[in-house]
């Protein structure tokens, strides 16, 4: 067994420590290994905390799950507004051409954004992934350029794309488990509506070509669908050389979870994998969010206009256990200063919130001002002290 990776009994189930570090979680025990497949991860995709991994930073093959990338940047195009879900993607002779799995899109043919995305995230579609990424990028070599930038932001560090949809068997595009669990995280948690079209088991499409129109039937290539409460994603791969690999997306309780398998020697393997890591990560994980938090006091502001400003919180805090703690013994404390001093920007930390757990801080909160003040002029101060005397 390499550094990290984990184990688990598969009989009696003895977990034997959780560590707690740099806000990731690895859930150590003895025994049998909890999966076959050479790499694979677990991870709670709201904190982003790994729950279990196996050689999880090893470079290997990503094959179609090269197109959660691809994904992710149609979906942050949609949001910079740049692309919207009726535009009409015209497929070129070259995206016609992919081989592997294929939607048959025809040279001319057009479909509207929000079909190419099913045809992606659904069938696997070679041919609907690169019509997007020359509709995107005019070219699918700026595509993979931008998602190699994108995958850099992510942290990435394992991770390089030469196409945009995994059918290469170049040396120089690869990835490693945990990296697809962190673009499979950005897509899920910034992207949620991706996992309505993930979800999908079955769905026609209609070809309309030169030819006439016919109808072809999407079938999504993740089994898990079908067979696993709760799974509602992602995306499966397989080529000889990178064997089988799947990032599944399953939601329980209101936590979701991303199990990541690579390099399965088969499809039953990969499917049976991502399931054993799901099934320890729901029967182990409880997730506490301080999602109702109490209205945080105003602070007063020394020389500003105003005399007081609002502060709140940056983002809701989220913890999670592996250990099986009661968590109801969370406490919190709150750490604002007495005064501020003007000029105030909205937006700028103004605090933090802390949390503890039976006399143990597991983590902490940003507090940030909710308005901004600037610094009070002569003006200013003439108003005041003539408000005062009116």
């Amino acid at each position: 067994m390499t550094g990290r990776a984990a184990g688990f009994i598969m009989a009696g189930i003895l977990m034997i420590s959780a560590i707690f570090a740099g806000g990731a979680v690895s859930v150590k025990a003895e025994g049998e290994e909890l999966i076959t497949s050479p790499h694979g991860v677990l991870m709670e995709a709201s904190t982003g905390q790994i729950i279990y991994e196996k050689d999880m930073d090893a470079r290997v093959k990503p094959a179609s799950i090269t197109k959660i990338m691809t994904l992710l940047l149609i979906f942050d195009e949609l949001e910079k507004g740049t692309l919207h879900m009726e535009d009409q993607v015209v497929t070129s002779a070259y995206a016609k051409s992919m081989g592997g799995s294929q939607v048959f899109l025809e040279e001319g043919e057009k479909q509207s954004v929000e079909i190419m995305i099913k045809c992606i995230v659904i069938a696997s579609g070679n041919d609907a992934s690169v019509a997007m990424a020359e509709h995107i990028a005019g070219s699918e070599g700026e595509f993979v350029r931008r998602m190699n930038e994108r995958a850099a932001g992510l942290g990435m560090e394992n991770t390089h794309f030469e196409d945009c949809c995994g059918l290469t068997e170049s040396d120089n595009h690869y990835t490693s488990a945990h990296d697809v669990a962190i673009m499979s995280r950005e897509l899920v948690i910034r992207y949620p509506k991706v996992l309505e079209y993930s979800s999908v088991w079955m769905e026609n499409i209609t070809h309309e070509t030169d030819k006439g129109a016919s109808e072809f039937g999407l079938t999504n290539t993740n089994k898990l669908i079908r067979s696993y409460d709760g799974c509602v994603g992602l995306k499966t791969g397989s080529t000889s050389v990178a064997k089988y690999c799947v990032s599944a997306v399953a939601q329980r309780n209101g936590i979701t979870l991303i199990s990541v398998v690579m390099t399965a020697p088969d499809y039953k393997v990969r499917f049976a994998d991502a399931a054993a890591m799901l099934n320890l990560g729901f029967g182990s994980c409880q997730l506490y969010t301080d999602s109702e938090p109490a209205k945080l006091p105003d602070i007063p502001v020394k020389g500003g206009v105003k005399d007081q400003v609002s502060c709140t919180y940056k983002e809701e805090f989220r913890y999670l256990d592996t250990a099986g703690t009661s968590l109801e013994n969370i406490e919190k404390k709150i750490l604002l200063p007495e005064s501020v001093q003007a000029p105030v920007a909205k937006g700028d930390k103004a605090g933090s919130a802390e949390y503890y757990l039976n006399g143990e801080k597991i983590g902490s909160a940003d507090l940030i001002f909710d308005e901004s003040c600037r610094e009070a002029g002569y003006l200013d101060c003439l108003k005041k002290v003539w408000g005062i005397f009116l």
